[in-house]
Order: structure tokens, then C-alpha cells, then sequence
């Protein structure tokens, strides 16, 4: 699977952790875009410190829970393996950073960047809605639902930064 493949869309072991980082991102976005428009670098340490925060908490309850699950403390080895597994969180937001980082930087205009990193969150979420569509083999009606499901989560999230920017 190819890199930019695996950061917008994961795999199969790492779609929930894509999917959840997918929607941080765009409701951090969402949520501090306007704020700060004038100043990207502060908003692109608030979406990396708001998914870092959600993928150490990730990391730390699965460890738990894996921990009490087989009763004992976890190597070292087994805790990387968490942590690797949950990376699928902090990975989402690489893409929609990097649009958001060309708009700090002056490559493209400031309100252009958000709207990018909020377009790529929302591909992704489509992306995942196919990719669970052609796993389970859905009917064209199926896979039409599975795909508007995931993209109503993105447009509800899109749909409130419209309302709170007006």
C-alpha cells in the first residue's frame, strides 16, 4: 500500500484510529479555523496538541485494557505494539496539516488552506465509507449509504464551522 494511500485512508487493521483522527481533525479545524485565520502556525498547534492529547489517551486505555485483558503489565514490545497500532489517529492528521501548514507558509491564501484540510478530511471519510463497502461487498444502494453516512458526519461538521462563521 502506498504512504500518501495509508495516511489518507489506513488499512484494514487501522481504519477506526483513521477514522476517528479524520473527525478530530475536522472538528478541530472546524472549531479553531476562523479564530485563527490570521495566524495558521496557532492553529496547527492546536490540531497537532488536540490529536496528540486524543491518541495518547488512545493509547494508554487500549494498553490498560490490553493489560487487564491478558493480567499482567505489558512489555515493552506489546506497548509499541499499541502505540503503532493507534498511530492511525495522529497519521489522519498529516494531510489536512500539511494544506493548512501551505497556507501558513503564504504558498496558498489562509481561508483556501482550511477549506483544503476540511475537503481532505471529508475524501477520507468517503474513501472509508467505499473501502467498507467493497470489504463487505454491498449492493450499489449499499454502498451509496455507507458512503453518504460517513460523508454526513464530515458535511455536519462542515455544515456547523458555516454557522459559526456567520
Amino acid at each position: 500500500m502506498s504512504q500518501l494511500k495509508r495516511l489518507l485512508v489506513g488499512t484494514r487493521e487501522t481504519i477506526t484510529g483513521t477514522v476517528y483522527g479524520t473527525i478530530v481533525v475536522l472538528a478541530s479545524v472546524t472549531a479553531a479555523g476562523r479564530l485563527y485565520l490570521r495566524d495558521l502556525w496557532r492553529l496547527e498547534v492546536i490540531v497537532a496538541a488536540t490529536v496528540l492529547v486524543l491518541w495518547l489517551a488512545h493509547v494508554y486505555s487500549d494498553a490498560l485494557g490490553e493489560s487487564l485483558r491478558v493480567g499482567r503489565r505489558l512489555t515493552a514490545a506489546e506497548l509499541g505494539r499499541v502505540a503503532s497500532h493507534e498511530s492511525a489517529i495522529p497519521l489522519a492528521a498529516v494531510l489536512p496539516m500539511a494544506a493548512v501548514a501551505l497556507g501558513a507558509l503564504g504558498v496558498i491564501d489562509g481561508g483556501t488552506a482550511v477549506w483544503i484540510a476540511l475537503g481532505i478530511g471529508i475524501g477520507t471519510l468517503a474513501l472509508e465509507g467505499l473501502s467498507y463497502a467493497r470489504l463487505e461487498r454491498l449492493s450499489l444502494l449499499a454502498t451509496v449509504a455507507s458512503v453518504a453516512i460517513n460523508l454526513a458526519v464530515g458535511l455536519v461538521i462542515v455544515l456547523l464551522k458555516v454557522l459559526v462563521s456567520h
